[in-house]
């Protein structure tokens, strides 16, 4: 007992400790009344530890006037370098993690006040409720641009798709960094890190960037668009989709091809269904022997029975070459550009089958071999 009066600290417990550490009731009252002091030494604390977070609280307004004060004194060409960091030294909380309750007393009386945890809570919810209404104000922005653009006929599937997917990622963006404000973050530093890091990823990323100027000019000028079968180095295929860096091709055989976009514009480009009706081009080749004023009726019978043949423009039927084998005859009939290959196709086998019907025939390729006859001189 005199070990716990002593650690105390109090003469006046240690006092008791050798007046009344005689019998058993001295003892248990002593002990009582040790308990009691233990009580009020633990409320003083706590006391304490309140009213320095409340001083704590009240040296952060102190510090915020005083930092608005000497921001206004900077604007007029004061230097105030000096004090902003005589003001960074003295802010904060310390908080002594070797004491657990009095860590947690500073950390819960911190979290409680107006100025700590309520004003970081507080700056949460606004930060979390903006970014909710910056993301409403994004999709609410890309279905009006969506509709404005869509009575456009100028303008392609992918140039609008490229225009509400922008005005969507642009407001987002700007909403994001005006919400950072609310969370008492400076956002000029910020910004300013993401302009060196954007010259530093330009310069990184040049083939990146050629990609991204290749898709803008592709978007502008527009020379095929989503659904359009197009040629590229010899790569036939649907647009499938485009981004700015690269574009989606499916071949006819369901192959999945991704082309730069830098690619694409630095070489020819044929649209195939640029336009809306084309010319199917066929070659039909007939005997020597053969009536071509006959094979010329068949074939301008097939091609206008054929109820995918457009009758204007009117359909071309001409003897083209006199070849080595056979008379060729050039069949061009004008279709919809959906309907070419059902045309080729339909148009190919109906005049054979006519040529077959009718005795016109379809020469195999040949070639007339001469054999003369050298008679050897006699010998004398």
């Amino acid at each position: 007992m005199n070990t716990l009066a002593k650690d105390l600290g109090h003469n006046k417990a240690e006092k008791a400790v050798k007046t009344m550490a005689k019998t058993p009731e001295s003892l248990t009252e002593l002990a009582e009344k040790s308990e009691q002091y233990g009580d009020k030494l633990q409320h003083r604390r706590e006391n304490l530890i309140k009213n320095l977070t409340l001083l704590h609280a009240d040296k952060n307004d102190v510090l915020e006037r005083f930092r608005l004060v000497l921001n206004n004194w900077e604007t007029k060409g004061g230097d105030g370098a000096e004090l902003h960091l005589y003001a960074n030294a003295i802010s904060g909380t310390t908080v002594d993690l070797t004491d657990s309750s009095a860590a947690w007393l500073t950390i819960k009386g911190w979290m409680m006040s107006q100025d700590g945890g309520l004003r970081w809570l507080a700056n949460i919810i606004k930060f979390f409720l903006a970014l909710s209404l910056v993301y409403l104000l994004s999709r609410t922005a890309g279905k009006l641009a969506d509709a404005a653009l869509s009575s456009n006929s100028n303008l392609s599937t992918l140039l609008k798709e490229f225009i509400k997917v922008s005005v969507r990622r642009v407001i987002l963006i700007i909403g994001f960094i005006v919400s950072l404000t609310l969370i008492e973050i400076n956002v000029g530093p910020v910004l300013a890190l993401i302009g060196a890091a954007g010259l530093v990823v330009g310069l990184a990323l040049q083939s990146t960037l050629s990609n991204f100027a290749s898709g803008m000019l592709i978007l502008i000028y527009r020379p095929f668009d989503v659904g359009d079968i197009i040629e590229i180095d010899g790569v036939t295929g649907t647009v499938h989709s485009m981004t700015l860096l690269s574009t989606s091709i499916k071949t006819f055989d369901n192959q999945h091809l991704v082309v730069p976009n830098n690619n694409i514009w630095g070489t020819t480009i044929v649209n195939v269904t640029g336009s809306r009706t084309r010319r199917v081009d066929l070659v039909f080749g007939i005997g020597y022997g053969d009536d071509m004023a006959k094979a010329e009726a068949i074939m301008l019978d097939v091609v206008n029975r054929h109820e995918l043949v457009l009758e204007h423009p009117a359909p071309i039927i001409k003897v083209n070459q006199l070849a080595d084998s056979s008379v060729n005859f050039v069949c061009r009939p004008w279709v919809k550009t959906e309907n070419y290959l059902d045309v080729y196709w339909d148009i190919t086998r109906q005049v054979k089958e006519e040529f077959d019907k009718q005795g016109v025939s379809i020469p195999f390729p040949q070639r007339d071999v001469h054999v003369h006859q050298i008679t050897a001189p006699i010998e004398k």
